[in-house]
C-alpha cells in the first residue's frame, strides 16, 4: 500500500521526460548551433564575405562535427564557446571566418528562441488535444444535469457539457496566448551581434528564413539585451495560465471526495486512484493528487521566470538559462496530459447529481425569475419569498419535490405583508411551481446567448470544433515551415561539401 504514492511520482517524472523528447530529430543547442553555422557558410559565401575556395574545407569540417556528434555519446557542446574549438580541429583556424559579425549573444539568443518555438508547437499539440477531450465530453453530457457551484456552495443548475465548455473557452484563450507568444518567439536575434549591430553588411532577412524563422528581430539592442529577457517571463506567463485552468477543473473534481456520496468521481484502478494503507474504505484520488501537484510546480516555474528576470541590468543572464525555460514548457506539456487522463477517468453519476439538487435547493432563484418575467413581480420581492421558502425547507427537511404548494401560498402572503407590496394570492399555480423547481427544465428552457439550452450548445460545440481545426493547421503550418526552411538550407549546405 505504502508504495502507491511512489508510483504516481514515478509517473509525473516519465510524463515530463516524455513531453521533453517529443521532439524528432533532437533539436537541441548543439543542432541549432550546427544551423547557425550551416547558414552563416552559405550566405556568407554567397554574399562575398567568405571566400567561396574556403568554403568546402570549412563546410567539411563543420560536417564532421555535426556527424560526431550525432553518434551515440558523440560531442553535443551547447555552448559557442565549446562548439568552436570542435570546428576549429576539424578545419583549422580558418573556420573561425564564420564568425563575421557574430558574437555568442546573437547565436545563444537565436538558438533559445528556436528551442522555444520547437518546444511551444509540442504545447500547442498537446493543449489542442486536451481540448478536443473537453469538448468531446462536453457533447457526451450535454444534457447531463448537475449542480454548479459559488463560493464553494451549490448555486445553480447547470448542464455538465455546458460546464466543460466554460473549461474549453479557457483553454481557447491559452491558445491564443501561445499563438500570440509565438509571433514574438518566431524572431531572429542572428546578426545583431552583441547588441548593436556590426560593420559587416551581414543579410540578417536571408539568416532568418534560412533558419525558418517568421523574420529577424528589429532592434539590435532589444534583440540579445530586451527581448531574450522578457520571453521566458512571457513563457511563465501562458504556462502559469494553463496550470491555474487545470488545477481549477482538478480541485472542482476533488471537493467531492469529501462527499459520503459523491456524484463525480475517477474510474478505479490504472493507477487513478490507490488504497489506503491503513482505512480499507478509502480510495485515494492519486491522479487528482498528481495533477494538483503537478499544476502547483508549473506555477512556481512560470512566476519564478519573472523572479528571475526581476530586478537585473539588461542583457544578464539570470532569466536566459535555456534549461530552466525549456522546463516550464516540458512541464506544462507534461500537465496537459495528466489532465486529459483525468478527464478520461471520470465517472459521472447523473442520478445522484440530481438527488443533490433536489436536496440544495439550486433552482431558488428560478422561483424570483419567473414570478418577475410572467407575473410582474419585483424581482427583490421573489428573492425574498424563495429565501424564506428555503430556511422553512431547511428547518423541517423538506426538498424542493416535496415541499407543500399551502406552505408555499402562506410563505407569499407573509413576504408580500412583509415588504409592504400589494397582491393577493401567489399567481403561480402548483403545477407551475413544481416545473419552476425542476432542474433540467431550468437548463434546457434558458434563452440567454452562450447558456446550456441545446441551440447554444449545439452553436459552441461547432465554434469549438472550427478553433480546433483552425489550431491544427497553424501548428502544422509553423511546423512544415521549419521543417522546410532547414531542408532548404540543408540541400544548399551539401553544395559546398566536397564530392566523395
Amino acid at each position: 500500500m505504502l508504495a502507491a504514492p511512489a508510483m504516481a511520482q514515478n509517473t509525473t517524472d516519465a510524463a515530463t521526460t516524455t513531453a521533453a523528447t517529443a521532439i524528432a530529430p533532437q533539436r537541441d543547442a548543439f543542432f541549432w548551433l550546427g544551423e547557425i553555422n550551416k547558414a552563416s557558410l552559405v550566405i556568407n559565401t554567397r554574399q562575398g564575405l567568405l571566400d567561396a575556395k574556403l568554403a568546402p574545407h570549412i563546410a567539411s569540417g563543420l560536417d564532421t562535427v555535426l556527424r560526431a556528434g550525432d553518434q551515440p555519446g558523440g560531442a553535443r557542446p551547447d555552448l559557442v564557446i565549446t562548439f568552436e574549438p570542435l570546428l576549429i580541429k576539424a578545419a583549422g583556424v580558418e573556420a573561425t571566418l564564420l564568425h563575421a559579425g557574430r558574437s555568442s549573444q546573437d547565436m545563444l539568443a537565436t538558438v533559445r528562441a528556436a528551442m522555444y518555438r520547437d518546444r511551444l508547437l509540442v504545447l500547442a499539440a498537446q493543449l489542442r488535444t486536451t481540448t478536443a477531450t473537453l469538448r468531446r465530453l462536453a457533447q457526451q453530457y450535454e444534457t447531463t444535469i448537475v449542480p454548479n457551484y459559488t463560493n464553494g456552495v451549490a448555486a445553480q443548475p447547470n448542464s455538465y457539457g455546458h460546464y466543460l465548455l466554460g473549461h474549453v473557452a479557457g483553454l481557447q484563450r491559452d491558445s491564443q496566448r501561445l499563438h500570440e507568444l509565438y509571433a514574438r518567439v518566431d524572431l531572429s536575434p542572428m546578426g545583431t551581434t552583441v547588441l548593436n549591430g556590426t560593420s559587416w553588411p551581414l543579410d540578417r532577412d536571408k539568416m532568418a528564413h534560412s533558419l525558418g524563422f517568421a523574420d529577424k528581430v528589429d532592434n539590435a539592442y532589444d534583440a540579445s539585451q530586451i527581448a531574450a529577457t522578457d520571453l521566458p517571463v512571457e513563457i511563465g506567463a501562458l504556462a502559469t495560465s494553463i496550470a491555474l485552468h487545470t488545477s481549477a477543473f482538478v480541485q472542482d473534481v476533488m471537493v467531492q471526495y469529501a462527499q459520503p456520496r459523491p456524484w463525480i468521481l475517477l474510474r478505479e484502478g490504472g493507477g487513478n486512484t490507490y488504497v489506503s494503507s491503513a482505512m480499507p474504505q478509502k480510495r485515494n484520488p492519486g491522479l487528482l493528487n498528481d495533477t494538483r501537484t503537478a499544476a502547483s510546480m508549473v506555477v512556481t516555474l512560470g512566476v519564478g521566470r519573472a523572479i528571475a528576470a526581476h530586478n537585473i541590468p539588461p542583457g544578464m543572464n539570470d532569466a536566459k538559462h535555456i534549461d530552466e525555460n525549456m522546463a516550464v514548457l516540458d512541464r506544462t506539456t507534461a500537465l496537459l496530459k495528466r489532465w486529459d487522463r483525468v478527464l478520461n477517468a471520470l465517472v459521472i453519476d447523473p442520478k445522484r447529481a440530481l438527488e443533490e439538487l433536489d436536496s440544495d435547493w439550486t433552482a431558488s432563484q428560478e422561483i424570483a425569475d419567473v414570478l418577475m418575467r410572467e407575473h410582474g413581480l419585483p424581482f427583490r420581492v421573489g428573492h425574498h419569498f424563495a429565501s424564506e421558502i428555503v430556511d422553512y425547507a431547511k428547518a423541517n427537511d423538506l426538498r424542493p419535490s416535496n415541499f407543500p404548494y399551502a406552505e408555499a401560498q402562506r410563505i407569499f402572503k407573509q413576504t408580500l405583508t412583509e415588504m409592504q407590496v400589494n397582491g393577493g394570492e401567489l399567481p403561480m399555480s402548483e403545477a407551475q411551481f413544481r416545473a419552476t423547481l425542476d432542474p433540467t427544465a431550468i437548463v434546457m428552457h434558458r434563452a440567454t446567448s452562450g447558456g446550456p439550452q441545446p441551440a447554444e450548445m449545439k452553436r459552441m460545440l461547432a465554434r469549438t470544433d472550427r478553433e480546433l481545426d483552425a489550431d491544427g493547421k497553424w501548428i502544422d503550418t509553423h511546423r512544415q515551415t521549419i521543417d522546410r526552411s532547414l531542408a532548404s538550407l540543408d540541400s544548399d549546405f551539401q553544395r559546398y561539401l566536397p564530392a566523395k
